[in-house]
């Protein structure tokens, strides 16, 4: 996993193009750091196989396999498909400390990281944030 740094993101826009791309409540959560209410994103109990992309760049974040069951509320997963393709960044803004989940390519804000009492890595992803690509069907 990248450490969220200086660096550029690959797909760059300005706030203007994100939102004549995103909806308003894409815009707020994937530009924005907002979260979507718990239960209330469409991938949350969703078992779909396939790829899960980065709404905003279409970057592949996740694929189904690592969907884990949500007692959280959000889409949840045990690994991205590469750890490149996601940026891990300190969040210090609110009363603890935060790990965001950030998608590399655009830097886009997906949702946290976390780590359970059995050291499982937790990757609670906000549903606006993703676009399931289901796998072809053979």
């Amino acid at each position: 996993m990248s450490l969220y740094a200086d660096e550029e993101p690959l797909v760059v826009k300005s706030d203007d193009e994100w939102r004549m791309q995103l909806s308003v409540s894409e815009f707020a959560v994937l530009r924005r750091g907002g979260t979507e209410r718990p239960w209330s994103g469409q991938y949350v109990d969703i078992r779909t196989p396939g790829i899960y992309c980065c709404r905003a760049c279409a970057a592949e974040l996740f694929r189904s396999r690592t969907k884990l069951e949500s007692a959280s509320g959000w889409a949840t997963f045990s690994a991205p498909i590469s750890a490149d393709n996601v940026i891990l960044r300190p969040d210090r803004n609110s009363r603890m400390t935060r790990i965001e989940v950030r998608c590399a390519s655009c830097h886009g804000f997906l949702g946290l990281f976390t780590q359970d009492a059995g050291d499982s890595d937790e990757y609670r992803i906000n549903s606006l944030a993703l676009r399931l690509q289901p796998a072809e069907i053979r």
